[in-house]
Parts: C-alpha cells; sequence; structure tokens
C-alpha cells in the first residue's frame, strides 16, 4: 500500500473520546482550509462507528459544508443516533472546531435484501485509464504552478479523459469523465471503501460546473467552495478497483454552480451517485 493511502486510512481512522463524540486529526498538509471530503469522509466514520447492526451499509447521505475548517486543529464530531430500525438506521453527525459547527451530515443505513434491479447505462467508447495520464505526468507543463503539490504523495489515483480543462483552455462542454481509484489495496471493509469514494467524489465534482465557459479551477479569479453534497450508494463495490466518475454540470446561477455525477464499476454497473453545489465567484 502506498504511504498516501496509509495515510488516508488513517486520516479516516477517528479517536473515540466519549459516547457519541470522536475526534478526527488533519493530514500534514499545507490547506487554507479543510478539503471537503475529507470532512465528509471522517463524518461518515463517526456516523458508521454508531451504527450496531452488523452487515448494515450506507445508502445515503446528505451534508452542509457550514464555515470553512481549520487545517491546524483537530475536528470533533458528534453523532445524534436518530432512528434505529428494523432495517434502516439513521444517523446525524455535526463537525465542531472552535466550538461552532463547521459541517454536518446526515446519514442512512440500510440492511441488504433483493429487489428490483435497473441502472442507467454507463458512457460508452471511454478510453481505457492505464491509457490516460497519471497526475504527475498530465501536470507536468503546470509543475512550477503548482509548487510543492506537484510532489506530494496521493491516495487517489485521478485519470482525465480528453478534454482535459488543465490542457484545452476554451473548449466548452457540459460533461467531465475522470477515472479514479484509490492508489493501492485496501482492507475488505465495505465502510472504508464507502468512507473513501465520498473523500474522492469532492475532488472533481464542482470543477465541471466550469466545463460550460471553457474554464477551469486554474483560474486565478475564481473563487469556490463547496456548499452541500449528497450521496447514495447503490451497489457493492471496491474503492481501490477502477471507477468511471461521469459528471454533469447541471445549472449555475446567482454564484453557484449544480454538478451531478454517476460512478460506474468496469463492469459498466452503477454504484453510487453524487450531487453537489458550490460556490463559485468570478473575482474582479
Amino acid at each position: 500500500m502506498a504511504d498516501a493511502l496509509q495515510n488516508l486510512i488513517e486520516l479516516l481512522d477517528l479517536e473515540p473520546i466519549e459516547v457519541n463524540i470522536f475526534r478526527g486529526v488533519q493530514p500534514d498538509e499545507d490547506r487554507q482550509r479543510v478539503f471537503g471530503g475529507q470532512v465528509a469522509g471522517q463524518a461518515l466514520v463517526a456516523a458508521a462507528r454508531t451504527v450496531d447492526e452488523p452487515g448494515r451499509l450506507v445508502h445515503s447521505l446528505h451534508a452542509y459544508f457550514l464555515r470553512p475548517g481549520d487545517p491546524s486543529v483537530p475536528i470533533l464530531y458528534e453523532v445524534d443516533r436518530l432512528r434505529d430500525g428494523r432495517s434502516f438506521t439513521t444517523r446525524r453527525v455535526v463537525a465542531i472546531q472552535h466550538g461552532r459547527p463547521i459541517f454536518n451530515l446526515q446519514a442512512s443505513f440500510h440492511d441488504p435484501e433483493p429487489g428490483l434491479d435497473h441502472h442507467m447505462k454507463a458512457p460508452v467508447d471511454v478510453p481505457g485509464p492505464e491509457t490516460l495520464p497519471a497526475f504527475r505526468e498530465r501536470m507536468k507543463a503546470h509543475r512550477e504552478q503548482i509548487g510543492d503539490w506537484y510532489d506530494r504523495p496521493r491516495p487517489i489515483d485521478t485519470r482525465y479523459v480528453p478534454p482535459d480543462p488543465a490542457f484545452e483552455p476554451g473548449v466548452k462542454t457540459d460533461e467531465q469523465l475522470v477515472w479514479l481509484r484509490a492508489d493501492g489495496r485496501l482492507p475488505d471493509d465495505p465502510v472504508l471503501h464507502a468512507c473513501i469514494v465520498t473523500y474522492a467524489s469532492d475532488m472533481t465534482l464542482l470543477d465541471t460546473a466550469l466545463r460550460p465557459f471553457g474554464m477551469s479551477s486554474f483560474n486565478d479569479n475564481l473563487m469556490m467552495a463547496s456548499l452541500d453534497h449528497a450521496m447514495w450508494f447503490h451497489r457493492p463495490f471496491r474503492a481501490d478497483e477502477w471507477l468511471l466518475y461521469q459528471q454533469q454540470a447541471i445549472s449555475s446561477s446567482s454564484a453557484r454552480g449544480l454538478s451531478g455525477g454517476s460512478l460506474y464499476n468496469t463492469a459498466g454497473q452503477l454504484v453510487v451517485n453524487v450531487v453537489q453545489e458550490g460556490l463559485i465567484r468570478v473575482l474582479p
């Protein structure tokens, strides 16, 4: 397992400090604010740690980013056990720093059971991930602009399907395709796989709202931040196997952008859906 992936697993391994209260550490990174996928992943871990029924898995989550997180101090996660039913469990989690909530999440867990089976079809004729450049090869031309981030190990391997916004500015489209997977083999824990995909789902989705304008997050005159995030988990998957993240720009208005995403495994099965709204301000 790559060191970066092991660090991510440790980041998601919260410390229980009291009944229904957990503490999450921060990564050793130079950030202005906490990465949204980190706090969402840690909050889902906190919720899952209070689900007592074995085999009951998350099937949906809905979250709001309330304040920028401070990357220099730990985050406390308080879990409210809203409901323990015969087949469903519901949890609410509030992430707290400096005495104030910075994020809240509500998640629902469900016992697997048989039922109807249908899903949207995966995109066709998509280049395989092995044919596409990894991060360092892809971003080599932007190395000076990125600085230390270029050499930093990454726990999630992402491969962009052309057109790539980093290298084809001005190309306008309402879609973005990205292959992703954890950079190494993970333990056989479905909760961990769900939390890592929750972490990764926030990495590229908001950028999709820029694609209709031929823009990318490399633009210096943009202020962007996640506002809310929703996910639905449909079928079993492994986060350490390639997943195709099909992302769509749904709407942009009032300095907000709404994007949706569908994650497919290599067999073409739809495993997760994501919707996110974010702040997108064009600065003078």
